[in-house]
């Protein structure tokens, strides 16, 4: 039997990765996408095949973590097998000048697609969470699964509603509902607006004189950078696991945003402090200084094991923005193999 997965921010980093990996293992993917009126799916295009062709296994719906109805049919249609939920205004910057918006996306779209399944599906389903390291915030590093929650934003705060009604349903349900709490990874596909692909794009731009400097908050703090392929998998990986829990998937290795910036322009030549300038735009009402994961039980009970550390992360996505400066092509083209034990 084909199993189908159900997938809520199919078009973003992660949701792209996601797809690639459950098509190469034989599943039919549906996609939660939101209306808008230019195209928004250049992560997934080289994905998509017309679905009125025989064999197409990805297909996209209309519709909105807002629309508790919406959601209700699309899942009573599609009856899936998995759901993802990876949508969300993830922009912890952003989430300081839009909190409603960020509650209602991040926190309450949750319980809206968890209840959408309860409603809808009657078969058995299992349901991925994407949680995140924001939720630790100001707790001491190194942080895993037990250690306590301290939310430094209004998207850590929604994410842990998230996080706990997630739970709820499984314990009140007995649902198979699992959080993943994922620390910071990052890809080639990463959104222009976060500091790792800021800084790769910048690079790329700055070596091939089409900048002169890069704008920069805080670059002190400390974060644990892995590869989303990776991360993914870990996703899939706590879908199929004999009883549902909850997981970090973290490298467990630290660096400071100053020397991920090292990092990337020593890859070109060049020393970061002669092109970036400090922009107290960029800063935050309240930061978080230090995240970094212990995965040790998604190694333990996963077989789960990030392998690609920051220093790597950092030549792949430089050299991926150069290419596609070079080339004036889309730098999501970038295929991982996948290889699952």
């Amino acid at each position: 039997m084909t199993r189908r997965a159900f997938i809520t921010g199919i078009t973003g980093q992660d949701g792209s990765y996601l797809a690639e990996l459950l098509l190469a293992q034989g599943y039919e993917v549906h996609g939660l996408i939101r209306r808008a009126s230019t195209f928004n799916t250049r992560r997934i295009d080289h994905l998509y095949t017309d679905p009125h062709e025989p064999g197409a296994k990805l297909f996209l719906h209309y519709g909105d973590l807002s629309d508790g109805a919406r959601l209700v049919t699309l899942l009573h249609d599609v009856k899936p097998h998995e759901v993802y939920n990876l949508a969300a205004q993830s922009q912890v910057r952003v989430s300081f000048d839009e909190p409603e918006h960020t509650a209602d996306t991040a926190g309450v779209g949750t319980v809206r697609l968890l209840e959408a399944l309860r409603q809808a599906v009657t078969e058995e389903v299992r349901f991925y969470q994407a949680s995140t390291s924001e939720l630790f915030g100001a707790a001491p590093a190194p942080q895993r699964e037990d250690t306590p929650f301290h939310p430094r934003s209004p998207y850590g705060a929604a994410k842990l509603y998230s996080y706990w009604i997630t739970r709820n349903y499984r314990e009140a349900y007995g649902m198979f509902a699992v959080n993943g709490i994922l620390f910071n990874h990052e890809s080639p596909r990463r959104g222009e607006t976060f500091v790792t692909r800021k800084i790769t794009r910048a690079v790329a731009a700055i070596s091939a004189g089409r900048q002169q400097h890069l704008y920069l908050g805080n670059i002190e703090t400390i974060r644990d950078w892995g590869y989303a392929p990776e991360f993914v998998e870990g996703m899939w990986r706590m879908l199929q696991a004999d009883e549902p829990d909850d997981f970090v998937l973290a490298t467990g290795v630290k660096h400071s945003v100053r020397e991920f910036l090292d990092m990337a322009f020593s890859f070109v030549g060049l020393n970061w402090e002669d092109h970036v300038r400090f922009d107290d735009r960029y800063l935050r009402p309240t930061d978080v200084d230090e995240l970094v994961g212990d995965a040790t039980k998604a190694e333990k009970q996963l077989g789960w094991k990030a392998s690609v550390l920051t220093p790597e992360l950092v030549r792949i996505m430089v050299q991926n923005d150069i290419k596609a400066l070079e080339n004036e092509t889309p730098p999501w083209i970038d295929q991982p193999q996948w290889s699952i034990g």
